[in-house]
């Protein structure tokens, strides 16, 4: 027979049609150089999916090899874009400005990678990509159906944008790590599932592994480990003709041998293939435990990698080590009030999270969230929920910082202007994001300036005095992409400016926008004269980028959202501030920032372990 390279390269120099499928006739080639790992989810949700599909991307890439990812969401919307933060989370947004789940943000903090809106399949996005092509004639009058016009499309989706270069270079992913929404069973995921089972036969064997995560529950009156949930998971499965060839067994604590050999038994995978995933102190964690287990081990051998000369090495995870380490030792608290409206989900605000994680352990502190509902600092809220107002009063004066996210809607804005204002009156370090810069300068023209009627026209369309304004480009009619998204250029005005100094002297930075609205740029000379200093625009000189108050200890608000850009091993500058200003270190830390070696034109808050 061929050797496997040769054969490859023949493969890939066939025409289309000279690829095919016993049951459904011609298919589009497959690129068989790449590694498929499917990640599926069984008995609940919320076990962690997103993560473990992370922690196995940063497994094989401490192995050497490159990884790519795909989230697949079989719910019908576009994007998320549209979606409620109380249902689905946050909205994560990349630099192409793709509105998309925010496991995708697990996938680039883990893997510091740069993903696109491709990146995230949704049942709506397939089936829009099928009547567009149906509309066109692309199917020559066939009668278009779920198989194979459907399966087919996702198959095709895979294919190409596994092989989109996403970590800087121009080079493709060894290895494309596939995730799939939902669970088991679920009505929604049945044309995924199908696909997916084709894609493993297409692609042959040697080439897909699909990782399945269950639950291994403990039920208190009896005090075991069940596997029963397990093995009905793992049986639907095989139903719809996928065979798991790794299991990773989430639990509370460590899984007990007899479980294992009982699994192995009724499951059929090997012993050596299920890996334990139990609660840990913190997610980084998660792949020491997987490497620990021997996970990269029995991926690689499913994938046919693992022989001397296809992984460069064994997984190299100091740094992972290192960090996690460091994380569970703090003791220093910081404590930062979150003021928003979604404050009863954390998810809604993950990245945003995640973003003071990094920063906190950076900076040796120990991260306590306060978490205040905008709602319950309004006036109205002393008379109808009294003791819910004087707990949200008593979070916010007793934090050492402040941070008010991006939102939408009028819902607690006035409880976000009072935070605000508390912050700038009293010193206390602040950090607006979108929503929470156009809320400061609200306040600033009420407090400061006397224009009690400034308000946003988003509030109120009707203002007497419009400091925050809709985009001339922006749409009143639809929803769904119609912000200004993705990452685009701020310029610093002020080379002075606490923010600057942040970015390491930088003369520009690129962030990704979230938003409609933005301050009136016919009335910045006027906030100018009154103190507030707009010390970071876009090209033009008209968008305003971040505010500071340059009397305060820390005063910043930014239109973009700095977040998206956090990484483990690379903080966004802005949080760290935030950090710094609330544990007393940021001085020495401006210190440190403004003298670093940096580009004299360009600093991008992204690479990081």
């Amino acid at each position: 027979s061929e050797p496997p390279k040769k054969a490859a390269a023949a493969r890939a120099s066939q025409p289309a049609s000279a690829v095919t499928d016993r049951r459904f006739g011609k298919l589009p080639r497959v690129y068989v150089d790449m590694k498929y790992v499917l990640v599926t989810g069984g008995v609940v949700s919320g076990l962690g999916k997103g993560v473990t599909a992370s922690s196995i991307g940063v497994l094989l890439k401490a192995c050497g090899l490159r990884v790519t990812s795909i989230k697949i969401d079989p719910y019908l919307n576009t994007d998320a874009g549209t979606m409620s933060p109380f249902e689905h989370g946050e909205v994560f947004v990349l630099d192409d400005g793709g509105e998309v789940d925010l496991d995708l943000g697990n996938y680039e903090r883990f893997l510091d990678i740069k993903l696109t809106r491709d990146n995230n399949i949704t049942t709506g996005k397939i089936y829009q990509a099928v009547i567009n092509k149906e509309r066109k004639g692309d199917y020559l009058g066939k009668t278009v159906q779920v198989v194979p016009h459907i399966t087919d499309e996702i198959q095709d989706w895979i294919e190409r944008v596994a092989m989109n270069p996403v970590d800087g270079t121009d080079k493709p992913a060894d290895v494309c790590v596939i995730e799939l929404g939902g669970t088991i069973g679920d009505i929604e995921s049945m044309p995924f599932i199908e696909a997916l089972g084709q894609f493993s036969y297409r692609v042959g064997p040697g080439n897909f592994c699909l990782v399945h995560v269950s639950l291994v529950p403990v039920l208190t009156v009896v005090g075991e480990q069940k596997t029963k949930p397990t093995q009905h998971s793992v049986r639907g499965l095989r139903g719809l003709g996928l065979m798991p060839d790794i299991l990773a067994c989430r639990s509370t604590q460590p899984l007990e041998e007899n479980v294992k050999l009982k699994l192995s038994q009724f499951c059929q995978v090997p012993v050596s293939n299920i890996v334990n995933l139990h609660d840990v102190t913190n997610i980084w964690h998660i792949p020491l435990l997987l490497r620990d287990q021997r996970a990269h081990e029995a991926i690689l051998k499913v994938l046919g990698l693992w022989c001397v000369g296809k992984v460069p090495q064994e997984p190299k995870l100091s740094e992972w080590t290192e960090r996690a380490s460091r994380f569970d030792k703090l003791k220093s608290p910081v404590r930062i009030a979150m003021v928003g409206k979604y404050t009863g989900i954390s998810d809604s605000y993950l990245s945003i999270l995640k973003a003071l994680l990094h920063a906190s352990v950076a900076l040796d502190r120990k991260l306590v969230v306060d978490w205040v509902p905008s709602c319950d600092l309004e006036d109205s809220a002393a008379v109808e929920t009294p003791d819910a107002y004087e707990k949200a009063w008593g979070l916010l004066k007793g934090a050492n910082g402040v941070l008010v996210p991006g939102g939408f809607g009028d819902r607690g804005v006035q409880g976000k202007i009072l935070a605000a204002k508390h912050a700038r009156e009293n010193n206390v370090p602040y950090l607006g994001i979108c929503l929470g810069m156009q809320i400061a300068v609200i306040e600033y023209a009420r407090s400061v300036m006397k224009l009690r009627d400034a308000n946003s026209t988003e509030f109120d369309p009707a203002a007497k005095t419009p400091c925050v304004i809709f985009m001339p480009e922006g749409s009143k009619t639809h929803m769904g992409a119609t912000m200004r998204l993705g990452s685009r250029r701020t310029f610093f005005q002020v080379n002075n400016c606490k923010s600057a100094k942040l970015y390491a002297n930088a003369n520009y930075v690129d962030e990704r926008h979230r938003h409609r609205y933005e301050v009136n740029p016919d009335m910045v000379s006027e906030f100018e004269k009154a103190g507030l200093s707009f010390v970071g625009r876009d090209e033009s000189g008209r968008r305003m980028e971040i505010i500071e108050l340059p009397t305060h200890k820390f005063f910043v608000g930014t239109q973009f959202h700095p977040e998206f850009n956090s990484r483990p091993g690379k903080p966004s500058p802005l949080f760290l501030g935030l950090i710094a200003a609330s544990s007393g270190q940021l001085e020495h830390l401006l210190q440190r920032t403004s003298g670093a070696v940096s580009s004299p034109t360009r600093c991008i808050a992204g690479p990081g372990a």
